[in-house]
């Protein structure tokens, strides 16, 4: 089975029944503080790869007056849409379907959260979004490491379980960018592993030696032992 198939069918929802809906108000955090750090004021927002659409609604209490949209090619998450008057309000709404194929509206800021590694070839994937949007955040889970190279099983899980293709370090991540066109504003850790609602225990447990190693060193702890994800702001 093609690792895309997993989203077009049934595969990734009986893998993740709640589709990461626990993580919608901290990454809605994120990019709040991320945009207005900027001071960037979004008319209109659109949220590529969007799931359950919950991050739009999050963002809706921030930003009450913008346009909010959302794009995603899993039928499986339309049940989570169903009568949304939170998004579609001010003319916004959810759309199913392929973004480069159906989108005609260019966003003051796009964002795409936990995406492009799930695709196949990701520098097309990225060079097609430039021209939709004035801004954009991404969000980019950091799975490359010595920890999980070593140990294997954490990378082989990333692609199982949740459809990873490619990983990526803080620098790889900047670097992919840069290659399609993107100019960095603002790039930060997130705090993943010591923050995020969907810490396992075994996460926990490694939050530890990773707080030392960050507190020595940030970028070499994450090198190290991973447990990060980064967000970005890119023009």
């Amino acid at each position: 089975m093609k690792t895309e198939k997993r989203y077009l069918e049934a595969t990734y929802f009986e893998d993740n029944p709640n589709w990461h809906r626990e993580d919608a108000p901290w990454k809605a955090k994120l990019i709040v503080t991320i945009l207005k750090d900027n001071q960037i004021n979004a008319a209109s927002i659109c949220d590529v790869g969007c799931g359950t659409g919950d991050i739009l609604r999050c963002l809706r209490e921030s930003f009450p007056l913008s346009t909010l949209f959302g794009y995603d090619i899993s039928s499986q998450v339309s049940r989570f849409w169903a009568d949304d008057k939170v998004v579609s309000m001010g003319g916004g709404g959810f759309k199913f379907g392929n973004f480069h194929e159906l989108n005609t509206v260019h966003y003051d800021v796009l964002i795409m959260l936990d995406v492009f590694e799930h695709v196949r070839d990701p520098f097309t994937f990225l060079e097609g979004l430039k021209s939709h949007a004035k801004k954009f955040v991404f969000h980019i889970p950091l799975d490359l490491s010595a920890f999980g190279v070593v140990r294997k099983a954490p990378l082989l899980n990333a692609r199982r379980s949740v459809g990873h293709l490619t990983y990526y370090t803080k620098d790889l991540a900047l670097e992919i960018l840069a290659d399609c066109g993107y100019k960095i504003i603002d790039c930060r850790y997130t705090g993943a592993s010591l923050n995020s609602p969907n810490r396992t225990w075994k996460t926990q447990l490694a939050s530890v030696p990773r707080k030392i190693l960050y507190w020595i060193n940030k970028d070499i702890g994450v090198r190290l032992l991973g447990g990060e994800t980064l967000l970005v702001l890119a023009e």
